[in-house]
């Protein structure tokens, strides 16, 4: 698919994901659209990105995780960003968590 194609369908998910207030729904969701090896990978991107905002060093994020310093080091450039989205969705997960 597509950018162009794959643009419309995201939109339509993003949409009704944000709408949706019921947690176990999504998580029902997610493991029925996503397999076992793509749910382990959003899993693992979320606790690296969580844990570099949180100021663990990249090396200690690796052997924490498994991860290479390829992946951790793209991480950590998309926390940088100006409007970072993965910035605001920690810090919208901060807020809901406390």
């Amino acid at each position: 698919m597509s950018d162009d194609e794959s643009k419309i369908p995201l939109e339509q998910l993003s949409k009704v994901l944000a709408s949706t207030e019921d947690d176990a729904l999504i998580l029902g969701f997610l493991h029925s659209i996503l397999t076992p090896t793509e749910i382990s990978e959003v899993a693992s991107r979320w606790a690296l990105v969580m844990k570099i905002y949180e100021g663990t060093s990249q090396r200690n994020i690796a052997k924490e995780l498994g991860l290479s310093l390829c992946k951790i080091t793209r991480g950590s450039r998309e926390l940088k960003k100006k409007d970072s989205p993965f910035r605001k969705m920690i810090e919208k997960w901060k807020k809901i968590s406390n």
